[in-house]
């Protein structure tokens, strides 16, 4: 089977040849293995990098991750933008120009160089302050027009010739519906936002879900293959199971609904704590849960993981790359990367991976004895 063969059979619940090997690789990890590039690229690198290292590539590119509506302006929505840089940082404000409002973003992140694209930044003041805000942005909201869904459709076909037959694209949609929203209000505003004015908690989130799906329908158009999507804000360290299912899951289901109505796999991120949130995962039903992020990190077992949800639930992970794979010996990853696989590996629906992107440092060696202990461990 080809990379791209592999793990379209797993992704559809099928035994492949072998579980796939699908290491998260983005801009930290190939601008420190490519040091003489002055950029990188998740889509250009990643498949120079897999191809080189032998492995399946799910590539997550950004692009398309920033929404129509914050990439350009449209009438009685006009954006600007000011970025400046210094003392290592990078700041940036973004005003949106509303006949009622101005709304105004401020973020701060690292300037990393080449790894600067794949630098998640901080928020430093939230887009919607106050309600006056929420309901400017929300009567203005632009809905995707052609411009956007063309420009969609011909990145989506650039990354394809890129990609080939070496894997599948899986690039980030905008966010899952509370981690978007919580990023417009700030993370804990909005934790108690439902128990101060649920109406307008509700309306911000049918809203946000509504462009969401919009958005799925028109990626449904291109050539990508699945849509990432991020849930780690609502996850089991700071969510509860009744919370989840009151004022998160109906949201995040219309979401994954709709990405599987287009005709693509969703691809729900979490990277930490999950244990109590299994039985909301199962009705949520995305097509792949990444990453299955073991203690200290999370607090999720593998061998748990595949019994409560890997009959329905394709599980991405799990070996840790913070500590374990800079840190180990190459045949102390290979031993560990078996045993991950043995676990994963029967019935299918398992694509060995670490638990979350490669970092720096990572050595080559390493990496490689990871990868291939985790193909001849996961032949069927």
């Amino acid at each position: 089977m080809t990379p791209r063969e592999r793990l379209l059979a797993t992704l559809r619940g099928q035994i492949a040849d072998r579980v796939p090997v699908a290491p998260f690789v983005q801009e930290e990890y190939l601008s420190f293995y490519y040091p003489h590039k002055a950029t990188v690229d998740r889509v250009i690198d990643a498949v120079e990098l897999a191809s080189e290292l032998d492995f399946d590539l799910m590539a997550k590119p950004r692009a398309l991750e920033t929404p129509h509506f914050f990439r350009r302006s449209y009438p009685n929505w006009e954006l600007r933008r000011i970025e400046s840089r210094g003392g290592g940082m990078i700041r940036r404000q973004l005003e949106i120009v509303t006949p009622a409002r101005t709304l105004v973003q401020e973020e701060t992140g690292p300037d990393s160089g080449a790894a600067t694209t794949g630098v998640r930044f901080h928020v430093t003041r939230t887009l919607l302050q106050d309600a006056g805000d929420t309901e400017a942005f929300l009567k203005y909201l632009p809905a995707l027009g052609d411009a956007d869904r063309r420009e969609m459709r011909e990145l989506a076909a650039t990354w394809r010739r890129i990609l080939g037959e070496r894997g599948v694209l899986a690039p980030w949609g905008f966010a899952g519906v509370f981690n978007f929203c919580a990023d417009l209000c700030g993370l804990d505003n909005f934790y108690v936002a439902p128990y101060e004015d649920e109406p307008r908690y509700r309306e911000l989130m049918d809203r946000v879900a509504q462009a969401m799906c919009a958005y799925s329908a028109a990626f449904g158009e291109t050539a990508i293959d699945c849509i990432g999507i991020q849930g780690h804000m609502a996850g089991g360290a700071t969510t509860g199971p009744d919370f989840f299912r009151e004022f998160v899951l109906p949201y995040e289901k219309r979401l994954t609904d709709a990405i599987h109505a287009a005709g693509k796999f969703s691809v729900y991120h979490n990277c930490g704590c999950a244990k109590s949130l299994y039985a909301n995962y199962r009705e949520l039903g995305m097509t792949v849960w990444e990453t299955v992020c073991e203690p200290p990190r999370g607090d999720n077992r593998l061998a748990d993981v595949k019994a409560a949800l890997g009959d329905r639930i394709c599980l991405l992970g799990n070996l840790d790359q913070v500590d374990f794979l800079k840190r180990a010996t190459p045949a102390e990853v290979a031993a560990r990367t078996r045993e991950i696989v043995a676990i994963g590996k029967p019935g299918g629906r398992f694509i060995f991976a670490a638990s979350d992107y490669l970092e720096k440092n990572t050595p080559r060696e390493n990496f490689m004895a990871m990868i291939e202990a985790a193909k001849e461990a996961g032949q069927y």
